[in-house]
């Protein structure tokens, strides 16, 4: 199993920035793929940006040219710097990993980070 701890998020003025981490513990060498998503109120769950093992990263439309996604393989975490929120960036941050599980990869999610920007 892999177990995933967001942390970072808070309250921001619209056009201020935020660094998100998250730190994975547990069967780490198996993680592939890690990323964030978000929910807004009442909205799905989306893609924010991912990025592989071998640093290839992809970014929602809405975020790209704001976040980077960033990722230490050492230290088992993956980082995502937000800079000039919009009110629309409002949402609960969670982190995802993809890892190998008994040769099937399987999702593993944090709890959520909530990030609030003010107008």
């Amino acid at each position: 199993q892999v177990q995933l701890v967001e942390s970072g998020g808070g309250l921001v003025q619209t056009g201020g920035s935020l660094r998100l981490s998250c730190a994975a513990s547990g069967r780490t060498f198996s993680i592939s793929t890690m990323g964030w998503y978000r929910q807004g109120p009442g909205l799905q769950r989306e893609l924010v940006a991912t990025i592989s093992s071998g640093d290839t990263t992809n970014y929602a439309d809405s975020v790209k040219g704001r976040f980077t996604i960033s990722r230490d393989s050492a230290k088992n975490t993956v980082n995502l710097q937000m800079n000039s929120l919009e009110p629309e960036d409002t949402a609960v941050y969670y982190c995802n990993a993809e890892a190998l599980v008994r040769g099937v990869f399987r999702s593993f999610w944090g709890l959520g980070t909530q990030v609030t920007v003010s107008s």
